[in-house]
């Protein structure tokens, strides 16, 4: 056996552990957050399959540029009509409960 057919058998060799290790990692991490959930900190964004409305009063000129769910309540970032803010809405009553101004 040439030394390059050599190279190349041990190549296959180290690649085939390589792709084995790498699925045992990810089988492994899957398992583990299927066992325990999600990391703290981590924002889900599922919610329940319920509909509501709320009612923004907030200048002209603002707009909504992100939603994500934090524990029980929804965050809502706003952009535009003064200081950018993150307004905390109850999803169950859909009320307004925080207010947080984003200073630049």
């Amino acid at each position: 056996m040439g030394s390059g057919a050599r190279a190349v058998k041990i190549a296959a060799i180290v690649m085939g552990v390589l792709i084995l290790a790498g699925t045992a990692v990810v089988i492994a991490t899957i398992v583990k957050r299927v066992a325990i959930g999600p990391l703290p900190g981590t924002i889900t964004t599922a919610l329940p399959e319920k509909t509501f409305a709320a009612v923004l009063d907030e200048p002209a000129g603002t707009a909504i540029e992100a939603i994500a769910q934090v524990r029980d309540r929804l965050a809502v970032r706003l952009r535009g009509g003064g200081a950018d803010r993150v307004l905390l809405i109850d999803p169950a009553t859909g009320a307004v409960v925080g207010r947080i101004s984003l200073a630049r």
